[in-house]
């Protein structure tokens, strides 16, 4: 088995997720020329992750369930948590301590579960 490479979102609203992504949680799009995707960068430029528009009908499905991303931070997970509530982002509690260091979730438009961890 090898390692995870990439992970995909399928979101309802390309638009409405990349501005969620980009101006709520802070990541920066990589300049993309598939419409119906939208790549988040890291490090030099590497993909990190995508959202893109449904491949199949969404309709009457529910996103998210039962799906998280977790993303290793720089900083203090209290200041992260700060940012977060100041640009209303909806969290799933406070923080919490996990074997791997502390975490804050956020959760997305379409319901998926972010999570941010502070590696101790």
């Amino acid at each position: 088995m090898r390692k995870l490479e990439f992970a995909s979102l399928q979101v309802r609203d390309l638009e409405v997720s990349k501005n969620f992504y980009t101006n709520k949680l802070g990541f920066e799009a990589l300049e993309s020329t598939n419409p119906a995707a939208c790549v988040f960068k890291y490090n030099d430029g590497e993909a990190s992750f995508a959202i893109r528009k449904p491949i199949g009908d969404l309709e009457g499905k529910e996103l998210g369930v039962g799906a998280s991303l977790w993303f290793a931070i720089d900083g203090t997970i209290e200041d992260l948590q700060a940012d977060l509530l100041k640009t209303e982002v909806v969290l799933l509690g406070p923080i919490q301590s996990t074997p791997f260091g502390k975490i804050i979730i956020a959760k997305d438009p379409d319901g998926y579960n972010i999570t941010f961890l502070q590696v101790n």
